[in-house]
């Protein structure tokens, strides 16, 4: 019978897709007028969710998402997708790129202890920032055990069976509830959310709070000094035999 209780982050980013412009005051890059979606890792950590439901793991799914007015529609997609009810921490707009992982692992915490959930799951990392931490964060202050990376995920006598994917390979752990854990590319393929199901989630609840309804402070402990454009590749040249290739490499002091 279902009775854990999963929270799951979804963070609203950049569509994967669209060409990423740095601002002119090289600080960030431009996010007005530009496509956003759901980070794809945090897809795979609501679909895992909602599979767990289906099979009679989890009685309800409550999605989380931090940032401005439009990540409601972040949420309502995750409820959508299947999640119950979903939980809008409101930050102004333009502000939203100073909440760092320590931050959001904060706000989760504040959150964990409000909805007592058993099983918190987040995107191995967001494609924005890259940073791949707020997991461990989070970790670290409930001082529950955690999954990182994870590409498998079973449920079996009272503790979840983990498949990571490790530089060396893949690693299996088990951990006791509750615990969190962060989705990785490989461990599902998200569903779309059928046209049914959008209109369903339109009449589903989402409860709005501010992180200082939490109690926690967002200011930015990292300070942000430059952003630029990576380099553009340069040509490749071409030889015509390995003496001719050996030469160039010991010019350009390769070998």
């Amino acid at each position: 019978m279902a009775s854990l209780r999963v929270l799951v982050g979804c963070k609203r980013v950049i569509d994967y897709a669209v060409k990423i412009r740095v601002r002119p005051d090289a600080l960030g890059v431009v996010t007005d007028g530009v496509k956003h979606s759901m980070n794809p890792f945090d897809e795979n950590a609501i679909e895992e969710a909602v599979r767990m439901k289906q099979k009679k793991v989890v009685k309800e799914i409550i999605a989380v998402s931090c940032g401005p007015t439009q990540s409601q529609e972040t949420i309502r997609t995750a409820l959508a997708m299947g999640a119950d009810r979903g939980i809008h921490i409101e930050v102004p707009k333009g502000t939203e790129e100073n909440l760092q992982p320590l931050a959001v692992a904060k706000i989760f915490a504040k959150l964990v202890e409000k909805e007592k959930p058993d099983v918190v799951i987040l995107g191995k990392q967001a494609i924005d920032d890259d940073s791949n931490q707020t997991t461990q964060l989070l970790a670290g202050i409930l001082e529950w055990p955690q999954g990182t990376m994870a590409s498998v995920v079973e449920h079996s006598d009272g503790k979840l069976k983990i498949t990571r994917e490790v530089d060396g390979g893949l690693e299996d752990i088990s951990v006791n509830l509750p615990a969190v854990i962060s989705a990785d590319l490989r461990l599902n393929e998200p569903r779309y959310a059928t046209l049914p199901n959008i209109m369903k989630a339109k009449k589903k609840k989402i409860e709005k709070m501010s992180p200082e309804d939490l109690g926690v402070d967002v200011t930015p402990r990292l300070k942000v000094l430059k952003v630029v454009d990576p380099p553009v590749r340069a040509a490749g040249d071409k030889v015509p035999d390995v003496a001719t290739l050996m030469d160039k490499l010991k010019e350009r002091g390769h070998i």
